[in-house]
């Protein structure tokens, strides 16, 4: 199988990796987690490099691009630690672009495309345990308008986002709507995150809303893998610069007359964090390349891909603070925040144990053999 990125995916690399070394500075990201978590002019930098229409077609502004495009750009974000929610624009983009009527679409990917709208999945809820089928929220149908009351936790830049993308139950049956923040009803709770992101509580109390699609499951469902293998290629782009970042400090630190890196445990540590890393990177690429496969082959190579990356971000953000010391966990040290992001990623649509259980369930004939 050629794993050679094409001269367009290589230029969309160097062009994320040039802004994140020179508009995307640790002091500048610092600036931002203290500000709240988010900044609207970052963002817009992001949308002027087409991150944000990814996944639109070009009708509507959009660059038209695929999973493998994405994979590249989250990665480069990943390495600058970027607190932005472009992960989850490229949910909203790529479930409306799928699921949504001709009349959604150009109403919202157009200013979606060109970053001047954002909308984020509020899909969490208190108890369901990221499980996609329990849902609490209702939708009723008045008229000729849908309304939408519940509630829906850790919504990404919640308050800062200008729609919704909402399951909510439809005469008991799943289906996904698009609500307004500003439309009546809508009450956000804005608070920072641990890794320096923002994220909100949002209330929709009897919420005009527009139906986005009444088959809600199978489209929350696609929603998720696509933010899965998002989170997937964030994470190897965070674990590839913890990496640096604890090489660099090996070979600079000093004990008992020389650097740490000619200590040979040291060096073996290291080994182990760069075959998690590999591993991790080989599936990131798997999860990529599975976004288009049909639905029950796709939730069963996501939930094996964030499975092994949880794996990996768990061990390479804890081998990277204890080789680091004390100075790893301080928050005037880069490293540290690193080790936060991939906590946070790890739980992100679904922890290693949820989706351990998953692969667990979907096992069927194969008894665990990947077919």
């Amino acid at each position: 199988m050629d794993f050679e990125f094409s001269d367009d995916q290589q230029a969309l690399r160097d062009a994320v990796r040039k802004w994140v070394e020179r508009s995307y500075s640790f002091e500048r990201r610092r600036e931002i987690a203290k500000a709240g978590g988010f900044d609207r002019g970052a963002y817009g930098e992001l949308a002027e490099l087409g991150l944000a229409g990814l996944y639109v077609a070009e009708q509507h502004g959009g660059m038209a691009m695929g999973p493998v495009e994405a994979m590249v750009a989250m990665e480069e974000l990943g390495r600058g630690i970027v607190l932005e929610p472009l992960a989850h624009t490229l949910v909203a983009s790529g479930t409306l672009g799928a699921y949504a009527s001709e009349e959604v679409k150009s109403k919202w990917l157009p200013p979606l495309a060109s970053g001047e709208a954002i909308i984020v999945l509020a899909h969490q809820e208190r108890g369901a345990r990221y499980r996609l089928d329990v849902c609490e929220t209702q939708a009723v149908h008045a008229g000729a308008s849908w309304h939408v009351s519940g509630s829906k936790s850790v919504v990404p830049a919640g308050d800062k986002a200008d729609a919704f993308i909402v399951p909510a139950l439809a005469d008991g049956r799943l289906a996904l709507f698009l609500v307004e923040r500003s439309a009546p009803g809508v009450e956000t709770r804005g608070y920072g995150t641990q890794d320096g992101a923002r994220a909100a509580e949002v209330k929709f109390n009897q919420s005009p809303a527009v139906l986005v699609t009444a088959d809600g499951l199978v489209a929350l469902e696609h929603a998720v893998d696509v933010g899965i293998a998002a989170v997937c290629a964030e994470a190897v782009g965070v674990m590839d610069k913890t990496m640096d970042v604890t090489v660099e400090y090996l070979n600079t630190r000093k004990q008992f007359g020389v650097t740490l890196a000619t200590f040979q445990a040291l060096r073996h540590r290291v080994a182990d964090m760069k075959m998690q890393l590999e591993l991790a990177r080989s599936m990131s690429y798997y999860a990529s390349l599975k976004l288009n496969a049909s639905a029950t082959e796709r939730r069963r190579a996501l939930s094996r891909a964030k499975y092994q990356l949880g794996v990996a971000m768990r061990f390479i953000g804890q081998q990277s603070v204890q080789m680091h010391g004390g100075i790893g966990v301080t928050d005037e040290y880069i490293g540290s925040h690193y080790f936060r992001k991939l906590t946070v990623l790890e739980l992100t649509f679904g922890d290693t144990l949820h989706h351990l259980g998953e692969v667990s369930e979907r096992m069927q004939d194969t008894a665990g053999v990947f077919a």
